[in-house]
């Protein structure tokens, strides 16, 4: 199987690339890294399956140069990285481990030596221990805390940075993690969530003042996006999918873009919002270079049966689905291209900073064959080909992920990776995915 697009089917300039995340694939263990609210989430019982933690990883902390070599050698234009909070300051303020600063200056320099552009995303997930003590994300002080740690790290490589973004998925960050449970911190607490849902967005905006500060350019944010639809044809079913649509899809983006949240959504997060949180809008609104969109699948939505707000239930349709459960949808990657640059991009590059699936496969005979992979990169490329085509101004693709890795609560049975990696072993064996996408980057 193949891809059928190349390069030439793109605008000129139009970048490739594949992404990982620090704790994902690093192995926390390693290098001076203090604790993050990850090694506590995973060591508690019930919270992640077998058990299963980033103490080792993919071991990408001592094999980074094997890894880089094998996405130079597919013929990506970048290689978009997350780095670890824990890592540079192990206490999350104060001292810097001069072992995590190292890790990453030789990681930007790796990456250049193979014409690979470094894209760093600086928070992916995993919040040091001391801070998550003090309040995490539920504690305004966060946002000094983050533009802290943003020009600790940036002062050292941010002028080797091509793209850089402060936070990614704050849905996850935030909701995810404060409302739903599903994500360290493992809370369900609607007044948590609201306050990180606000502190996440004031982060971010005051890590973007950092780095103009530190003359850098090239600054983004990264929003994740699922396409809603009702599950039914009942009023209901539509009120519930506006309002998932407002909370995942509109809520960030609202306040990056147009320095204010959605109205449906504030209706009922306002009781629980910060004192003075209308003053914050302007630093969470602070201008950006491009728009970062991440795009896995749709949900159908129905209201949740306790019949509070913000209870809404969840369910999958007759699409083919991932080894994740999660719908194949690709009118959905195509939907939010187009949404995004009417309502909220004003003319400003967006790139896919992340679609991928996840697939149940195994090592045979030295190869691994996902053709569901394959077919899911040439539907997706295909509606982004599309919306280049009518004028979106899409600059990139990153395909999720270069590397098999830890699946967060999931663990390490859902493999997204383009190169399967052997987690006892830690042996990498590229996909028939990976050779697709090598012959159709150098065609």
């Amino acid at each position: 199987m193949s891809i059928s697009l190349t390069r030439s089917d793109f605008p000129a300039g139009f970048s490739f690339g594949a992404a990982t995340s620090a704790y994902q694939i690093e192995g926390h263990r390693f290098g001076g890294a203090g604790s993050s609210h990850w090694d506590t989430f995973a060591a508690t019982p019930g919270n992640v399956a077998r058990g299963e933690n980033g103490s080792l990883a993919c071991d990408h902390y001592h094999r980074f140069e094997e890894d880089l070599d094998l996405a130079a050698a597919m013929g990506l234009d970048m290689y978009s990285f997350s780095t670890s909070w824990a890592r540079v300051l192990p206490e999350g303020r104060g001292t810097p481990n001069p072992e995590g600063l190292d890790f990453y200056d030789r990681l930007a320099d790796a990456c250049l030596a193979r014409n690979l552009k470094p894209f760093a995303t600086l928070y992916h997930w995993e919040l040091p221990s001391p801070l998550a003590d003090l309040g995490g994300w539920c504690n305004r002080d966060i946002a000094g805390w983050f533009a802290d740690f943003t020009e600790v790290l940036m002062r050292r490589i941010g002028d080797r940075m091509h793209l850089t973004a402060p936070i990614n998925e704050p849905w996850c960050v935030a909701w995810l993690s404060h409302f739903l449970g599903q994500h360290a911190p493992g809370l369900r607490d609607i007044r948590a969530a609201t306050r990180a849902m606000h502190h996440v967005g004031l982060a971010h905006g005051r890590s973007i003042e950092v780095m103009r500060g530190l003359g850098m350019s090239g600054l983004g944010c990264v929003t994740n996006h699922e396409y809603a639809a009702p599950a039914d044809a009942s009023p209901e079913a539509a009120q519930a999918a506006q309002l998932y649509d407002g909370i995942y899809n509109r809520w960030f983006l609202g306040g990056f873009r147009n320095g204010e949240y959605p109205a449906d959504v504030l209706q009922g997060l306002e009781p629980y919002m910060p004192v003075g949180w209308q003053d914050d809008m302007a630093t969470v609104s602070a201008p950006v270079d491009w728009l970062g969109l991440n795009y896995y699948t749709r949900k159908l939505i129905a209201p949740g049966a306790s019949g509070l707000w913000g209870d809404l239930a969840e369910t999958t349709g007759d699409l083919p689905q991932t080894s994740m459960g999660w719908e194949i949808y690709p009118e959905g990657l195509y939907h939010f291209l187009t949404w995004v640059s009417e309502n909220y991009a004003r003319d400003l590059p967006i790139y896919v900073t992340e679609n991928g699936m996840s697939a149940d496969e195994n090592v045979a005979n030295g190869k691994v064959d996902d053709p569901d992979r394959i077919d899911y990169i040439n539907s997706h490329l295909g509606v982004v080909q599309r919306a280049t085509i009518e004028g979106v101004p899409v600059a990139g693709y990153f395909f999720w992920s270069l590397l098999d890795n830890f699946e967060w609560a999931l663990g390490y049975d859902k493999r997204f990776g383009l190169i399967h990696v052997d987690f006892d072993g830690m042996a990498r064996t590229p996909k028939a995915s990976y050779h697709a996408l090598r012959s159709a980057l150098r065609r």
